[in-house]
């Protein structure tokens, strides 16, 4: 247990730090961009401000980020509630999804940049994009123009992860210092990809030495069936649980030759009580990973995963007894 009511165990620590990208643009939340950069600057002044990473926008629409976020961003102008030296505080992380041309995509992101360099603008920077590959041409194309400065993550398509072989395209980001991504989930229950899909997708990754980050899905710590939508007479589904996904990671990154089984059991997991989290070590049925290790694979395998809500999460590892 935690020495206080007020602190949290390393190992949450360690796991929730900058782990949710916020995605409220997107479904099933998919709010407007005035309502979702309010989201975006409360949860950066919250109690756990600290789960929180980048933001996630479509680079077409970062015009608009701009006329509805730069009086929330951190700078000269804020009047968004920062702290009194808000000069100190760090610029919006602004993940980029690609949509369209890369070349024209990333000129706007150029542009965004600069403009928002300037305190007086709001302090933002896109430091990361996002982008579904179908071949390892494009795969090749794409890194020729991407600046080295913008992390890159490339999205496996999802009927790769759930009727083919990634391991592919997976190789061919290999060496490249690019993140893979995977999608875990969706508005219906075709969307979601089978815990071998992902326990696959994990071992090409390990293979390969090329880490990743997820999206979509991942609303939970535990998986669990609920709406998938947040509408009246949702359809439901069993929607995977960001807990066994990146417990699942750490153990694949600390274990030299992970066994498949184990990977998918970690993930089919559906009692919140089997996993078991103490100071310096998270367990599993047996299968226990350091909070050291938790760290080494969330700096370098298992990065992030985007999710539209950021309440969702920590009200569930509340309601567990974790924060």
């Amino acid at each position: 247990m935690a020495d206080s009511e007020t602190s949290v165990l390393s190992s949450i620590q360690t796991l929730m730090g900058g782990l949710i990208d916020y995605a409220g643009l997107f479904p099933p939340s998919q709010l407007p961009m005035n309502k979702a950069t309010e989201n975006y600057a409360k949860y950066l002044r919250a109690q756990h401000a600290d789960f929180v990473g980048r933001f996630i926008c479509p680079v077409p629409k970062l015009d608009e980020l701009t006329k509805h976020g730069a009086i929330l961003m951190p700078g000269t102008h804020a009047t968004s509630g920062y702290p009194e030296h808000a000069d100190v505080l760090e610029p919006w992380q602004i993940s980029g999804i690609i949509i369209g041309d890369l070349q024209e995509n990333l000129e706007a992101i150029y542009k965004f940049n600069e403009h928002h360099d300037d305190e007086a603008n709001g302090l933002a920077l896109v430091d990361a994009i996002e982008m579904r590959v179908n071949t390892a041409d494009e795969i090749d194309e794409a890194l020729e123009i991407i600046p080295e400065m913008i992390d890159t993550a490339f999205e496996v398509p999802q009927d790769i992860i759930m009727n083919g072989d990634p391991r592919g395209l997976i190789a061919a980001m290999s060496g490249s210092g690019v993140l893979a991504k995977i999608r875990c989930g969706g508005v219906e229950p075709s969307m979601f990809p089978s815990c071998e899909n992902i326990a696959e997708f994990m071992l090409a990754c390990k293979n390969a030495n090329v880490p990743f980050k997820c999206t979509a899905g991942l609303h939970h710590p535990i998986r669990a069936e609920h709406a998938l939508t947040y509408e009246d007479n949702a359809p439901r589904g069993v929607m995977h649980g960001f807990i066994n996904v990146f417990f699942a990671a750490a153990y694949v990154r600390a274990t030299k030759k992970p066994e498949p089984g184990t990977v998918v059991g970690i993930l089919e997991e559906m009692d919140p009580k089997a996993f078991v989290f103490e100071d310096q070590s998270v367990s599993h049925n047996g299968t226990k990973v350091s909070t050291i290790e938790l760290g080494q694979m969330r700096e370098g395998f298992a990065t992030s995963y985007g999710s539209c809500s950021i309440d969702e999460p920590i009200a569930d590892l509340k309601a567990m007894g974790l924060l």
